[in-house]
């Protein structure tokens, strides 16, 4: 139970430091150019997607077969584009004011990371 308890706690330290971190710079620093902040998401993007075919993808292989990894991909494909549908539709009730676009990239993402961490979490104490 220690161990449940102490692997949790390193997970949530270091799964909200980046976040935190990039939150307190965002606010210190105000003016930051669209061309930084699409480099930024960018590589972020490129991170994430790194770690999806080189760790999370041939780690399910060894443990399913490949049509339960395909399902699963696609089904979060299929969860994370609904999600973006209703954060446009809820985004775009007021067109008095102009969206914006990175505040709507932000909150889709946090749910997706929301929701990517649920099972992550299943994952870690069925393993354990």
């Amino acid at each position: 139970m220690e161990y449940i308890l102490k692997t949790t706690i390193l997970g949530l330290f270091f799964g909200t430091f980046g976040t935190t971190i990039g939150g307190i710079l965002g606010i210190i620093f105000k003016n930051i150019s669209n061309r930084f902040l699409g480099f930024i998401l960018s590589f972020a993007s490129g991170l994430m997607l790194s770690i999806v075919c080189f760790d999370l993808i041939p780690e399910a292989l060894q443990m399913t077969s490949v049509i339960n990894v395909i399902f699963g991909i696609i089904i979060g494909i299929i969860i994370m584009f609904i999600c973006d549908i209703m954060v446009q539709k809820k985004f775009s009730v007021n067109k008095t004011k102009k969206v914006n676009s990175l505040l709507r990239t932000g909150v889709v993402v946090g749910i997706g990371l929301a929701i990517h961490n649920f099972p992550e979490g299943l994952a870690i104490r069925c393993r354990i």
